[in-house]
């Protein structure tokens, strides 16, 4: 087993920053891919980010790109999102996931699912 858990959620008005962390424990989560997905209230789960096992390759969703960065630290077993210049539209639960054996943008692609933190941007 896995087990992940998210941190960094909360409050910010638009335009502002969060960075959410994922600490990894249990079973080897540094040879795998990650990612980031949200779910807001009434919507399914969608994907946001993931990287890849050395965090060499990145891949995000578009209505993130050029504002949300993923990375990871394999030696600590963590993976972040760093978000900025954050949106209304971004208010969601984020939930981290480790992956399989490739680089996916959907939930399929995900064995190992984090509790998920509140991300909330308002005025």
């Amino acid at each position: 087993q896995v087990q992940l858990v998210e941190s960094g959620g909360g409050l910010v008005h638009p335009g502002g920053s969060l960075r959410l962390s994922c600490a990894a424990s249990g079973r080897a989560f540094s040879n795998y891919p990650a990612g980031w997905f949200r779910q807001a209230p009434g919507k399914e789960r969608v994907f946001v980010a993931s990287i890849n096992w050395s965090g060499g390759s990145t891949n995000y969703a578009d209505s993130v790109k050029g504002r949300f960065t993923i990375s990871r630290d394999n030696h600590k077993n963590t993976v972040s999102l760093q978000m900025n210049s954050l949106k209304p539209e971004d208010t969601a639960v984020y939930y981290c996931a480790r992956g399989s054996s490739y680089l996916s943008t959907s939930t399929q692609g995900y064995i190992y699912w984090g509790k998920g933190t509140q991300v909330t941007v308002s005025p």
